[in-house]
């Protein structure tokens, strides 16, 4: 291919693939695979390495990321991003309706031949953002900050697949759109499933886990978190709309996402009607909201209405309701993770919160504790809110004793004692003894042991305390040299018991590789990255000897999994625990089946397995799927090529299918295509 062939090529693909972005991210009706996606990208990567003359910053290659940024450039706002007032019932947005209309002069119906038309919006939870186009590029993306002045996250923002990178239509040559980026709640979720599995705390909540991830330094790291965008107001000269809707009607056109709950209202009855409705349904949305956005829909009106010195006139938040109680802080404990990490919390005086007693709350981390100056014996604001557990939001500092103490937090570690260290970046203390800290062994031991790892099932929780407390086990390594006369004389361990438990031992050592390397514990190494180190390296002499740059080329591996593997095995303790689990048969390579019964006859089509099976178990069959280069998913999407249809399935899954349009295949179906 010639320089000029090259040039063109890029050019097409660039075009295609921002189209398929576009289908995909923003209209949610995909029309290729992701497979097929997936190699249009790859061949556009690969050519612009080699005319790197021709890469464009506006190419959809720098969405997967990659760039580091070291520093956050502050970027002063063209158009100050102020704050909307918000209220908290039907009574002030009366007040603030009868404020529009005095300010416009309206009496009756006299002015602009009608009332004040309304657009309400939904309040998405998430992190503001203003984006800049020049001439229909992408050229800066910059935070909220103080409303004044903001970060520059122009690199993350691009990673942000329903963010254009360019445009298309009769666009402004200059102009700003702010959004708001969120976490989608699958995502969150996702997320915060794969952090437990590897003994990571839980994310508190998508609003946050969105910040967050926006301010990363590794862009690679920010394209795996599938952050989200709804635009929602444009600023600048020469807009080609004169109301707030039109102008959300114009971006749809242009190519940015317009949230699809948004409303025209003629009257506040509307507006109460969009706002009732919201309230009881926002649990149903994929994502978190917070309130209801109301602002008029002239233009025209609005510049008439004009600005106080913080927000706009013409616009108001009505902030939903979050449950909230007040209880007496009594004391703060810390627990000890299996990873080390040290989780501050409080624990109340019993109370009543969504239909439960809650008596405890967690407060994350020592930044919490100093920011919210939280005391021992306050009375303190709890929600649960969207929140996996409740917090503490506030504290009422009207009943607060004047001789209380500032919470001074831990230096070392309530268990073993060891002073704890705080990582460069991380808002955790951690407990540095992994190999002499109880809290940790255990939590290490009953991983290993656990379902998705080892599968000891006789091996739980209570039992383990048990013969750590007997001395019988220090580490992972010990459950293989237990003896029956050792495990007799326990309390509740009879003969049966103890066989079983035996038994159950000896059949773990049949279980594969990639089981093996995620039940060792290594730190942000989940079931799902296990498996695909597992299939890459082969057996763990390679992933031994493998290098950062040489993990960093396995799927799903970024520059955090790669130190911490090669931290992990650099270690002396972890070299020799895998030398003695080797000694005890534990399999540490793939077999000669799975080399051989490994296939590409799949392509990465992705399936949704639903209902009851003939011939396979559903984990046979995911199983099967994945072995076959195919991937497992949960849920129904646009992007799934075939549901895997059993008997008694959820008439749900099939509806969504056939909506999208999704194959329904069989299981024999499926079987044919893996033969």
């Amino acid at each position: 291919m010639t320089a000029e062939q090259a040039k063109h090529r890029i050019e097409k693909l660039c075009k295609e693939i921002e189209q398929h972005n576009y289908n995909y991210y923003v209209l949610d009706k995909p029309t290729i695979s992701d497979y097929e996606f997936d190699m249009l990208l790859e061949e556009l990567i690969k050519l612009e390495k080699q005319h790197p003359e021709f890469l464009s910053p506006h190419s959809p290659s720098q969405r997967v990321g990659g760039q580091i940024t070291k520093e956050f450039k502050s970027v002063k706002h063209k158009y100050a991003m102020l704050s909307l007032a918000n209220s908290y019932s039907k009574d002030e947005l009366t007040d603030f309706d009868e404020r529009v209309k005095k300010g416009l002069g309206i009496v009756g119906n006299d002015l602009f031949g009608s009332s004040v038309e309304y657009v309400c919006e939904l309040k998405f939870d998430g992190l503001s953002i203003s984006l800049t186009y020049e001439h229909g590029k992408l050229t800066q993306g910059v935070t909220r900050g103080d409303g004044v002045q903001g970060d520059d996250v122009t690199t993350n923002v691009k990673t942000i697949r329903s963010i254009p990178l360019s445009i298309k239509g009769d666009y402004p040559a200059l102009f700003e759109i702010r959004g708001e980026i969120f976490l989608p709640l699958k995502v969150f979720h996702a997320i915060n499933k794969e952090r437990e599995e590897i003994g990571e705390l839980p994310l508190a909540n998508p609003r946050n886990a969105a910040s967050g991830t926006m301010k990363m330094q590794d862009s690679a790291v920010v394209a795996k978190r599938k952050l989200d965008c709804f635009v929602y107001y444009m600023m600048g000269e020469h807009l080609p709309a004169n109301s707030q809707y039109d102008s959300l009607e114009k971006a749809k056109a242009w190519g940015f996402k317009i949230s699809p709950y948004t409303k025209l209202c003629n009257s506040m009855d509307e507006v109460f009607e969009f706002i009732n409705h919201w309230d009881k349904k926002r649990d149903e949305l994929p994502f978190d909201i917070d309130g209801i956005v109301i602002k008029v829909n002239s233009f025209k009106q609005q510049q008439q209405l004009g600005f106080t010195a913080k927000s706009p006139r013409w616009a108001i938040a009505y902030k939903f309701k979050a449950e909230q109680v007040s209880t007496v802080l009594e004391s703060i404990s810390y627990q000890v993770g299996r990873t080390g990490a040290i989780t501050p919390v409080a624990n109340l005086k019993p109370v009543l919160l969504a239909g439960t007693t809650v008596k405890r709350a967690s407060l994350h981390n020592a930044d919490i504790i100093e920011k919210l100056d939280v005391r021992i014996g306050d009375h303190v604001f709890v929600e649960k809110g969207g929140e996996i557990i409740p917090k503490i939001v506030g504290v009422d500092l009207a009943k607060r004793n004047p001789h209380s103490h500032h919470v001074k937090y831990i230096t070392h570690c309530p268990e073993c004692v060891a002073e704890l260290v705080r990582r460069e970046e991380e808002a955790n203390h951690y407990c540095p003894n992994e190999n002499g800290c109880p809290p940790q062994i255990k939590g290490k031991i009953e991983h290993f042991v656990s379902r998705k790892a080892m599968n000891i099932d006789s091996l739980g929780g209570e039992t383990i305390e048990q013969l750590y407390d007997a001395g019988l086990i220090k580490n992972i390594a010990d459950i293989y040299d237990l003896k029956k006369e050792q495990l007799l004389p326990l309390e509740r361990m009879a003969e049966k018991s103890a066989n079983n438990l035996l038994e159950g031992i000896e059949a773990s050592k049949k279980i594969p590789f990639e089981r093996v390397l995620y039940a060792i514990g290594i730190r942000h190494v989940g079931e799902t990255t296990a498996k695909k180190i597992a299939k890459k390296v082969k057996n763990i002499h390679a992933l031994e000897n493998a290098t950062e740059e040489e993990l960093l080329h396995i799927d799903e591996v970024g520059e955090i999994i790669a130190k911490s593997i090669t931290a992990y095995f650099a270690d002396e303790e972890s070299r020799k625990m895998i030398n003695c689990l080797k000694s005890f048969g534990l399999q540490f390579e793939l077999s000669e089946e799975q080399m051989q019964s490994t296939t590409d006859k799949l392509g990465a089509k992705t399936f949704v397995i639903s209902g009851v099976f003939q011939k396979h178990s559903r984990d046979e069959l995911k199983d099967l799927i994945e072995k076959n280069g195919g991937k497992n998913t949960g849920s129904i999407s646009g992007k799934t090529n075939y549901l895997l249809a059993g008997d008694n399935m959820g008439p749900e899954k099939l509806k969504k299918a056939e909506k999208l349009g999704v194959a329904i295949i069989s299981e024999d179906d499926f079987l044919k295509m893996i033969e």
